[in-house]
């Protein structure tokens, strides 16, 4: 698929299965492949990816399901159970996580720009998020973006043994795709684009 094409065919995909069409191996190779070319200011290289497989998978959104039923009423838990056990049905998850020591040393570095290395950072993250999810679509993989940070950050920490400066910043579970998502809605690019000749 080239490029544009995955970028135009990239979804968020709820439907998901414990398949994939890499091998982990494969899996692997994408996401150091992401981590290692996708660009970050100051070269900083932030960015931090874990890959959950398996048990491990499952544990991640047995957590997230923990800390939910917490905080969701009993008498509405069912859609945030549905919504859970579809992301817990992938094949993966990836992490995204950023490395506020990185930054905090950018910050002591270069103090002119103190204010903006945190800014960067998530400028670094989006850009390796994208890079990912265009490399799964590539492969025919379906994933989707999730935010359940803050409330799992702690127990997933202790649980896989991650460094206190690993910030967790989004979670992308993924699988071979078992339904197409609805079509998506695109604003008028011309009213979101201006050139000058």
């Amino acid at each position: 698929m080239r490029y544009f094409e995955a970028i135009k065919n990239r979804r968020s995909y709820y439907n998901i299965s414990k398949e994939s069409f890499l091998k982990d191996n494969e899996l692997e190779s994408l996401l150091k492949d992401a981590v290692k070319y996708t660009p970050s200011a100051f070269n900083s290289q932030s960015s931090r990816v874990v890959l959950l497989l398996n048990d491990n998978h499952n544990k991640f959104w047995s957590i997230v399901m923990t800390e939910l039923r917490k905080r969701v009423p009993a008498d509405k838990f069912s859609a945030t159970e549905a919504k859970i056990n579809s992301f817990a049905s992938g094949y993966g998850t990836v992490l995204f996580y950023e490395d506020q020591a990185v930054v905090k040393g950018l910050q002591e570095q270069f103090p002119l720009y103190a204010e903006n290395f945190g800014i960067w950072s998530n400028h670094s993250t989006g850009m390796l998020q994208h890079v990912v999810w265009v490399g799964l679509e590539e492969a025919g993989l379906g994933a989707s973006l999730q935010h359940y940070n803050p409330i799992i950050d702690e127990d997933v920490r202790k649980e896989f043994n991650l460094p206190e400066s690993w910030k967790l910043i989004a979670q992308m579970p993924f699988g071979n795709p078992t339904a197409q998502p609805d079509p998506a809605e695109y604003e008028d690019v011309e009213k979101r684009i201006k050139v000058f000749k």
